[in-house]
């Protein structure tokens, strides 16, 4: 049945800058309570047609706190019809690029009016702290928007020289149809890394997110409407990861796959969209190493490296989760290392001072238990601090470090996306780049030292693609993320991502009078 989109209420926009801490999880299940559970297609709210549902789980208590709707392959095959009759029939590609920017910045001026709403549905469903949603990463997906709405109608071709008696250009035309899948603790953020690029550059998207953290998405669907997105051009599905993601991988009718989560799961993603030979994106697993060379202000660098490790309760692909630690300055480092760990403020996400919220769910908590249990039991590995359950009641844990003397152990070279950091004392640069190179991943790095001879030496032979130095989880719309080896394929943000959204044609024409050039 078609429904209308809702004029969301945004008067819980604070104020001032520090009102957002007036905010309570009351707030935030009145914003829920605006959230449709149903399926986005072809700008039509719809249920399943098999019916079924999902839970929405409050990581804070594990309580269920709203159903949503859990699509079926029949789901899938309607999305993705939807959107290629809108890109085959509609006015979305044939759109000149100032229309579609000025759509896509129309969306994002939605988001800003309602960036409250979207904050407390991002830290209900996933744990985040609010100032985490509030300050930082709301208003980092909006800025995604803006940025590929300045980019639509600068996607231009060249005129080309030739030695022949012809006149050829290359015009840059969409792919088609876009199916993005996306993971759970990055919501919207990785939403807008997705559908932003693609519709700027004419395709039209479907687009399954996390069964975990769907809520954001489902707002998102509202305001393409209001943004007034044509019917079919952006769809919306929530499900259940493997059934709906091969449906969607395998479509016969879509043409480019976008996806972000595990690495053994994108790899049969590669797999399955290269079979169909479909262009695709992965961007996946991480073990990130932050390098701290001897000459650093120790208790800056501290403060990089907690951020690094405990940015969204370490549930972070780029965690800086192998700390190198110089032995000149190892002992004070990681006394004053471990006393930042201990008082990280962990706590229920809707109190302004928490730096931690919880977990994202039960399993993931039982997952990080199972590592941080292996490296107690590991004879290389010493625990520091933490390694612990906080409560009885939500999916908390402590903040944990490991000094660890075998860069071998499995703890310190498994992907754990937890709060758990794996610290490391060093004392020859050729060793430490060979330590840090030495891991399946490259998605991220960390450098923290003043000599900027050091820094350039480190920047260029660290296997990563993102290198922070002197800072950590730093993002910004202009600048791509991705990774080496088998940490993905392609680029996310940027110009760069641009490039696995579209395709180049070449033309050429005979030209009247070949010797007007000469």
């Amino acid at each position: 049945m078609s429904i209308n989109a809702t004029k969301l209420r945004h008067d819980l926009a604070p104020a001032s800058p520090d009102d957002w801490k007036k905010l309570t999880e009351k707030d935030a299940f009145q914003a829920l309570e605006q959230v449709k559970g149903q399926l986005f297609i072809n700008n039509e709210w719809v249920d399943p047609k098999a019916g079924g549902k999902l839970d929405v789980v409050d990581p804070r208590t594990n309580d269920v706190v709203k159903q949503i709707a859990s699509a079926e392959p029949d789901d899938v095959d309607a999305a993705v019809k939807a959107a290629r009759k809108a890109f085959d029939e509609g006015p979305w590609p044939r759109m000149g690029g100032k229309g579609r920017g000025r759509l896509l910045s129309n969306l994002a001026d939605l988001m800003e009016e309602h960036l409250t709403q979207l904050a407390l549905l991002e830290s209900l469903d996933a744990g985040k702290p609010l100032s985490q949603s509030m300050l930082k990463e709301i208003p980092l997906c909006i800025d995604n928007f803006r940025y590929f709405a300045g980019w639509a109608d600068k996607l231009t071709g060249k005129v080309l020289p030739t030695d022949t008696p012809h006149h050829a250009y290359t015009l840059i035309e969409p792919l088609g149809v876009v199916a993005a899948i996306t993971p759970w603790n990055f919501p919207l953020m990785e939403f807008t890394w997705k559908v932003a690029p693609a519709l700027a550059a004419g395709n039209t998207v479907v687009i399954k997110v996390s069964k975990e953290t769907a809520l954001t998405a489902l707002l998102m669907g509202d305001l393409a409407i209001q943004a007034g997105l044509p019917p079919g051009v952006l769809n919306i599905l929530t499900g259940p990861g493997t059934s709906l993601g091969d449906a969607l991988v395998e479509h016969p009718m879509v043409d480019k796959v976008t996806f972000t989560g595990s690495t053994s799961v994108g790899r049969g993603v590669g797999e399955k969209a290269g079979a169909g030979l479909k262009k695709y994106t992965l961007e996946l697993g991480g073990k990130s190493p932050v390098i701290v060379c001897p000459d650093v202000d120790i208790d800056k660098a501290v403060e990089v490296a907690a951020m690094g490790l405990l940015y969204n309760m370490g549930q972070c692909c780029a965690a800086g989760t192998r700390l190198y630690v110089h032995t000149d300055i190892y002992d004070d480092f990681v006394a004053k290392y471990v006393k930042a760990l201990q008082a990280w403020k962990v706590g229920d996400p809707f109190k302004h001072d928490t730096q931690h919220g919880p977990q994202i769910n039960t399993r993931q908590l039982e997952k990080i238990q199972s590592y941080v249990d292996m490296g107690k039991k590991d004879p290389s590995c010493k625990l520091l601090c933490g390694g612990e359950r906080v409560g009885d009641k939500g999916c908390y844990f402590q903040p944990t470090a490991f000094e660890v003397s075998d860069n071998a152990a499995k703890i310190a070279q498994e992907e754990i996306f937890g709060p758990v950091q794996c610290v490391f004392k060093w004392s020859d640069m050729e060793q430490v780049i060979t330590a840090a190179n030495d891991n399946v991943y490259g998605l991220a790095a960390g450098v923290l030292a003043k000599s900027q001879a050091t820094i350039d030496g480190l920047v260029r032979r660290l296997r990563a693609g993102t290198v922070w130095v002197n800072t950590y989880n730093v993002y910004d719309a202009g600048v791509p993320f991705g990774g080496y080896k088998e940490s993905g394929v392609g680029r996310e943000k940027s110009e760069y991502a641009l490039q696995a959204y579209t395709q180049v044609k070449a033309v050429y024409q005979p030209l009247e009078d070949p010797k007007a050039w000469h």
